[in-house]
């Protein structure tokens, strides 16, 4: 079951149930965002994501981890990652990101997405537009990069240079974005959090071989501004240094004798992946 770095190494029934989490996550995401509007404070949020976890008789990932007090991350604005809810009302424009988490008999599905809060600027539109389209081409990446007998890095590899095609498109003024190096994604299965690290950027040396049973969180996480973050005081919240909106998006993929699957889309992944040529490995 485990491997080099401690890897754990799924198979058919194990990716299966935490399809089954994933699918809860979705649920929770779905009615979240659904509920997200100016005068709602994120609190009332984590309460509806609590609710859908409750209902499905899972439980949530992140209550309790570490000591973190709430079921979701809500994240607003220069906020990257982390955020706590609470008695904060969300405004016209303000950019949302929410982690959640839920576990189904024992296993874990992850997910992370950002929306813009009503009417948005257009640049920080633009910023989360190109966050997801990181996600995917870091997720189609893994897809081929298994079948091709490729390494783990194809991901930061993919994720960078989707960034750059964005800049390069004249998104951001033409500016960089900045792909935050501090957080990244990693394993996950029986344990939220697992090796191995799964970086959204390019990086020298040799990462691991994929191989059929990793079960990965891809999760960029980019700014408007200079990449640098910092940690508030409450120990949790990552905020940008020079206060520039930042994203967040995150999908579990397993990777299996078939191919990929997302296990955090309701589709599996299949639309997003089929416009860049990759076709889903659902397990039946």
């Amino acid at each position: 079951m485990f491997g080099r770095e401690r890897v754990e190494y799924k198979g058919p029934d194990e990716m299966r149930t935490m399809r089954r989490a994933g699918v809860v996550v979705a649920d929770a995401l779905d009615a979240v965002v659904a509920a997200a509007a100016p005068g709602v404070t994120t609190a009332g949020l984590d309460a509806v994501a609590a609710r859908v976890i409750a209902g499905a008789g899972a439980t949530p990932s992140f209550l309790g981890y570490l000591g973190y007090p709430a079921t979701v991350c809500v994240s607003v604005n220069d906020e990257v990652v982390h955020g706590i809810p609470g008695e904060r009302v969300l405004a016209d424009g303000d950019v949302l990101s929410v982690d959640c988490g839920a576990v189904v008999d024992g296993w874990h599905g992850d997910s992370a997405r950002t929306v813009v809060v009503g009417t948005g600027d257009a640049g920080d539109e633009e910023l989360v537009r190109t966050g997801e389209a990181a996600m995917w081409a870091g997720i189609a990446a893994l897809a081929r990069g298994l079948a091709a007998g490729e390494r783990l890095d194809v991901v930061g590899e993919a994720v960078e240079t989707e960034v750059e095609r964005a800049q390069a498109a004249g998104l951001n003024g033409g500016r960089a974005y900045g792909i935050v190096e501090e957080y990244v994604g990693h394993g996950i299965g029986s344990a939220m959090h697992q090796p191995p690290d799964v970086l959204n950027y390019r990086a020298r040396g040799r990462s691991m071989r994929l191989r059929p049973g990793m079960c990965l969180a891809v999760e960029p996480m980019l700014v408007r501004g200079e990449r640098f973050t910092r940690t508030l005081d409450d120990e949790w919240t990552v905020v940008t240094e020079d206060g520039s909106r930042a994203v967040h998006w995150e999908h579990t993929v397993a990777l299996h004798e078939g191919g990929a699957w997302v296990l955090t889309a309701r589709d599996g992944g299949a639309e997003r992946l089929g416009a860049l040529g990759v076709t889903v490995a659902p397990l039946a």
